[in-house]
């Protein structure tokens, strides 16, 4: 920092003033410390500063089940949106989010001198494990705080629900299936509840809920056991249109029709969840429900920067509005 005050030919104080962005600066000697700064290559030196502000700068995230395209893609959101704000962070990922799990990973990150922490915690039982820590810092929940006394982002899951269920019905379907996610993932149970809700309002009895895992497998076997009932054509609610509670079960879903000689979307029209990238090449292209996932990123490092720095409600929880994807997967009935 000396060498860029000789450069500029001010001082050292004032060099520090433009590197934290203080407002008391005159616009030509910001100027003159900007082009000094760019013509020696400097760089902060983030330990020096954390010894002086007593801030590192630096927040966690902590994500159980990273494996899947929801938590892999909200890490890479929150990730981006924490560099864009200017800190660095520290990444624990879990297969578990059971209590002791998430406890040693709060205390790793304590020891790492955090300032807050982001937790994408998707099940029910890690949200509850999650609220009964006493963190040392803030914490913000990714799609799960919005019922428990934590501050969170999610996307507005039964809303997105809703809006699938709405399109196919409006298609021109007497019903709509659902093929569910897990028990006790909270985007499971609102895209359910959404299904459900728009049914109910239409005057119409849900057809029973069939129970997936999140995987192509357990789409294919659903999908398996739809286009026995379709075939058959029995029963008061006939199977002509499937809302998948994701893209990946539909997947599964749609080679169990195909193979069953059913054609998407003539006989049956499948709608999806989360918009994959693949989503668009599926045969047919899948109607699904899109995730803003850098929205989320953005909305949940501005709540925990909000909490770090006082100005944010204590269990304040955020929306993001989903869009729905319309493709070739949920024509009409009846159309070519």
């Amino acid at each position: 920092m000396a060498d860029v005050a000789r450069e500029a030919g001010v001082s050292h104080q004032t060099v520090s003033r433009v590197l934290s962005g203080h407002p008391n600066v005159r616009a030509a000697t910001r100027e003159q410390v900007t082009v000094a700064i760019e013509r020696l290559g400097y760089r902060r030196n983030s330990a020096a500063r954390a010894l002086v502000t007593r801030r590192t700068r630096t927040l966690g995230v902590i994500a159980v089940n990273t494996a899947l395209y929801g938590p892999a893609s909200t890490m890479t959101g929150l990730q981006e949106a924490a560099r864009e704000e200017g800190y660095l962070v520290s990444t624990v990922s879990l297969r578990t989010g059971e209590g002791q799990a998430l406890k040693d990973a709060i205390d790793h990150l304590a020891a790492w001198g955090v300032e807050g922490v982001v937790a994408i915690t998707p099940q029910r039982s890690h949200v509850q494990a999650l609220a009964e820590l006493d963190a040392p810092f803030p914490v913000v929940t990714v799609e799960g705080g919005h019922r428990l006394d934590l501050p969170g982002v999610s996307l507005d899951q039964e809303r997105g629900a809703r809006m699938v269920t709405e399109h196919l019905l409006a298609a021109g379907h007497r019903t709509v299936w659902h093929v569910a996610g897990p028990e006790d993932w909270l985007e499971s149970e609102a895209r359910t509840a959404g299904w459900r809700a728009v049914l109910e309002e239409s005057g119409i009895e849900p057809p029973r809920v069939l129970a997936g895992d999140w995987s192509p497998l357990s789409g294919y076997r659903a999908g398996q056991e739809l286009a026995g009932l379709a075939l058959a054509r029995r029963g008061a609610a006939p199977v002509t249109a499937v809302f998948v509670a994701n893209d990946q079960m539909a997947l599964g879903v749609l080679r169990a029709l195909r193979e069953a000689g059913i054609r998407t979307p003539a006989q049956v029209a499948v709608a999806g969840f989360d918009d994959i990238p693949e989503a668009e090449y599926f045969p047919p292209p899948l109607t699904t429900v899109r995730q803003d996932f850098a929205t989320i990123g953005r909305r949940s490092i501005g709540l925990l920067v909000d909490h770090i720095e006082g100005r944010a409600r204590k269990a304040e929880h955020l929306l993001v509005e989903p869009q729905l994807i319309m493709r070739a997967s949920t024509r009409p009935p009846g159309d070519a």
